[in-house]
């Protein structure tokens, strides 16, 4: 064990020593690296930052059964059985024009425009509560059911006050679908910019490595100052992604701010936890890895 660690330490050591031998190049791949990573980067910060409102999705949709204004009162709480028998699970609230009235009268800032309508304008109407979702996959069976509580005699209208929650968790699942495209685009840039700049170092030092050779050294003794250099790169390549996103959140948040003070909200994009950023991290030092080993295998196997 203390032989290959001693290995490995000596490794390292010859990949710091190639790197401060050109650190013009090494930081400008550490730029080309960490733009290509910046934008997913940003993804899974914004990503982060939803999750807990999309966790919320587990709600019950509601759908408003309003009936119309000529309809008598008999009439419209004689609708219960028959929206029973289409929503037999589902629980259902008949709430009176008056009610109705009532709770407008209660809301703030409305009350002066309640006094001013004169005689109560509100339809009786049904709030039928249905069972929790967690996806937009049941929306189809909402609509359905709205469909055929519509075509009852008496409906005027029936509104799906819920449907936001399944338009919600549509748009996330493409942002994640995209997002993941794109990471694996990127993955592939980074891969290859990788790839190409241990093979410009391979290049450099190919007389270097033929002495090497000469007088005993192993590939793997050969190989592994190189994949330490494309590890390297890809681990600070992640970091200073890492850092420019965070960076930019606080201009974000500042227009972000304004927008959810419209919505009586202090919503805020914080910075990824670091477990998530200690796994960024890894998947950016593993690219540059990837990159290093093909590019080694490749090229070396040529001198051979």
């Amino acid at each position: 064990m203390s032989s290959w660690l001693r290995h490995h330490w000596f490794a390292l050591g010859s990949a710091l020593v190639h790197v401060r031998r050109a650190p013009g190049s090494f930081l400008f791949n550490i730029l080309v690296v960490a733009i290509a990573l910046a934008l997913p980067f940003m993804g899974v910060t914004l990503l982060d930052n939803v999750r807990p409102m999309s966790g919320h999705m587990g709600v019950e949709p509601e759908l408003s059964v309003f009936i119309k204004a000529d309809t008598p009162r008999e009439q419209a709480a004689g609708l219960a059985s028959s929206l029973r028998s289409i929503t037999p699970q589902a629980k259902i609230i008949f709430k009176t024009r008056e009610a109705a009235l009532e709770e407008l009268n209660a809301k703030n800032g409305l009350s002066d425009v309640v006094a001013t309508l004169g005689e109560n304008p509100l339809p009786d109407s049904y709030v039928i509560k249905l069972n929790a979702f967690q996806n937009a996959a049941e929306g189809a069976r909402i609509d359905s059911i709205a469909e055929q509580m519509r075509a009852l005699p008496g409906v005027e209208s029936v509104q799906v006050d819920s449907a936001w929650v399944m338009r919600l968790a549509a748009i996330l699942g493409v942002v994640r679908q995209a997002l993941l495209l794109l990471a694996v685009t990127l993955g592939s840039v980074v891969v290859a910019v990788v790839f190409n700049t241990i093979r410009l170092q391979v290049m450099t030092q190919r007389e270097e490595i033929l002495v090497s050779k000469l007088i005993g050294a192993s590939d793997s003794f050969i190989h592994r100052p190189f994949y330490y250099t494309g590890a390297l790169l890809g681990l600070c390549a992640g970091g200073v992604a890492l850092g420019g996103v965070a960076l930019a959140l606080q201009p974000l948040n500042r227009t972000i701010a304004d927008l959810a003070r419209l919505y009586a909200s202090e919503f805020q994009l914080v910075p990824l936890d670091p477990l998530t950023t200690a796994a960024l991290l890894a998947l950016s030092a593993s690219l540059g890895l990837v990159g290093a080993l093909l590019s080694v295998q490749r090229h070396l196997s040529r001198l051979n």
